[in-house]
């Protein structure tokens, strides 16, 4: 009977450590994966909503105290006929209304180079930046091509953060007024988030 008890005992014992084994190199497989499906509600994602986004873009590239300054050209840029190589970093005020006294609702942070030999052109790379309301804190990015001489130009919209997270859209870009110095943009952002 001892014997039998042992052998039990013996036996237990093995498939207690096979499953330890088994848990342990599971759980080094998991841990080494690079990818795994994920609940959508584990993110506390539930229906996901279309919003418009209306508001002022100063770009001011001159005066006292510019947000918009060029840091950055190629060799051929001041002979280029579309400043092709030109490089802007700007921090401008997002606000309700046209005019820069207007309350800020956000600012725009990022690049623009100018990016096409043939056609005045720019590369955008932004992040709207939000300070008001219930959007405060959180950000769009946008990445895509301007064409500042069309009336009415598209870029997307392509992530986010905060209330944006998973963002995708499109921003619609129209010139409200441009002088040597200032440039406002009127934007309407349409964006899907949760």
């Amino acid at each position: 009977m001892g014997q039998q008890i042992l052998q039990i005992h013996q036996h237990n014992v093995a498939i207690y450590f096979i499953i330890l084994l088994s848990s342990t190199l599971l759980h080094q497989a998991q841990a080494h994966q690079f990818s795994q499906k994920l609940s959508q509600k584990t993110f506390g994602l539930k229906k996901e909503k279309l919003s418009h986004l209306h508001f002022y873009f100063h770009d001011i590239l001159g005066g006292d105290h510019p947000t918009a300054i060029r840091v950055a050209e190629a060799a051929m840029t001041n002979t280029s006929k579309t400043a092709f190589g030109a490089t802007v970093i700007l921090d401008d005020p997002l606000t309700v209304g046209p005019e820069i006294t207007s309350k800020i609702v956000g600012r725009a942070q990022g690049i623009y180079a100018f990016a096409d030999l043939n056609e005045f052109a720019l590369l955008m790379v932004l992040n709207y930046v939000f300070v008001e309301g219930k959007y405060n804190g959180s950000t769009l990015s946008v990445l895509g091509r301007n064409a500042p001489l069309t009336s009415v130009r598209e870029m997307p919209i392509v992530g986010g953060t905060g209330l944006f997270r998973f963002a995708r859209g499109y921003a619609l870009a129209k010139t409200h007024s441009l002088n040597a110095t200032n440039g406002v943009l009127e934007y309407n952002v349409y964006v899907l988030h949760y």
